[in-house]
């Protein structure tokens, strides 16, 4: 047995090819739509890069311009640092130069300094020893030697530790010394030279007349009328015509002018060479003399007078002085010196 076929109809077996088509049509046009729509889209997105390519060229060209700009500031500032850093080496070379200049010359300032303070401290010593062996006078001598050691102190150096010992047992020696006064002493001669034109002899004096005239300046004033001070004055003028007086000695040496003249010379010369034994330090010629001008004052020369008593007293006083005292030579800091010499001969 056989089954119905179904057939279409004819219209129908014409629709579907149709249909087909249209569907076909549709999906190219919708393909087309997204082509142009990817295209346009991509378009727009080419277009905004594009842009912003084109913003960040211009970007870079004007930091590319400013770093163009730096680079030329960069190179002008090396430029002059290159300058700056040839004017600082020339500078400091010359700077260097100037310290070596100044280290020499400071180095020669010192070693002058050096020598000048040794040359000033033999100085004072020559100053010292001339004090002592001309004048005999130790306190000049001892300032010397104190000034030469506060001298040779200012130098802060080793070959200055022996100087300075040498002259601290000088000074030492000198202060242990019995302290004489030459100055005084001999201001003292010199005075007594001078005194004696003043001093009377014994032929010269007048005890009486100046006992009286004494006796009229002591006496109390008493209210007298003109004849009785007339009659006073002729009164004292009789007796004054014969003079009577004591002589202790038998016999007074009475002298003429020209003895007397010589006499008052031989007393300056005796005060002369007591005064050089008293620079000397010699004890026995300054006590001879002395005793020789005493013994002369009291012979010769009124010893009642007030001129004369002075001189006596001022001879009496300069004999109980002892003078005879051993000076030191200085040996040991003139050796001291003379050795800080040679070592600065040695290191110029």
């Amino acid at each position: 047995m056989t089954e119905p076929t179904t057939s279409l109809p004819p219209f129908a077996e014409r629709r579907k090819p149709a249909t087909i088509m249209v569907a076909t049509l549709l999906l190219v046009v919708i393909a087309l739509l997204i082509l142009a729509w990817q295209w346009l889209n991509t378009r727009h997105k080419f277009n905004e890069v594009e842009k912003t390519l084109s913003q960040k060229l211009e970007t870079y060209q004007g930091l590319n311009q400013q770093s163009l700009a730096l680079a030329t500031q960069a190179e002008e500032r090396s430029t002059q640092a290159n300058a700056r850093t040839v004017i600082l080496e020339q500078k400091l070379a010359e700077s260097r130069d100037q310290q070596e200049a100044l280290q020499t010359l400071y180095i020669q300032l010192a070693e002058n300094r050096e020598s000048t303070a040794v040359a000033e401290v033999e100085q004072l010593l020559n100053i010292a020893s001339q004090q002592l062996q001309l004048a005999g006078n130790v306190k000049s001598a001892l300032l010397a030697l104190e000034a030469a050691q506060k001298r040779i102190q200012a130098l802060e150096l080793p070959r200055a530790v022996q100087l300075r010992e040498t002259l601290a047992l000088d000074i030492a020696t000198l202060r242990d010394l019995p302290q004489v006064d030459v100055i005084n002493m001999s201001t003292q001669l010199i005075h007594l030279s001078e005194l004696c034109n003043t001093l009377p002899l014994i032929s010269e004096r007048q005890p009486t007349l100046n006992a009286n005239a004494a006796m009229q300046e002591n006496a109390p004033l008493k209210p007298r009328n003109r004849l009785q001070k007339y009659g006073d004055t002729l009164w004292q003028d009789i007796k004054n015509l014969v003079t009577v007086e004591r002589i202790d000695h038998p016999e007074p040496p009475l002298l003429a002018a020209d003895h007397a003249f010589y006499l008052r010379e031989n007393l300056k010369l005796r005060l002369l060479t007591a005064r050089i034994a008293l620079l000397q330090h010699d004890q026995a010629t300054f006590k001879a003399d002395l005793e020789t001008i005493k013994i002369w004052l009291n012979v010769y020369f009124d010893t009642k007078h007030p001129n004369t008593i002075k001189a006596l007293n001022t001879v009496k006083k300069l004999s109980s002085n002892n003078i005879s005292i051993e000076l030191p030579q200085l040996t040991d800091s003139f050796a001291a010196v003379n050795r800080y010499k040679l070592s600065l001969e040695k290191n110029n």
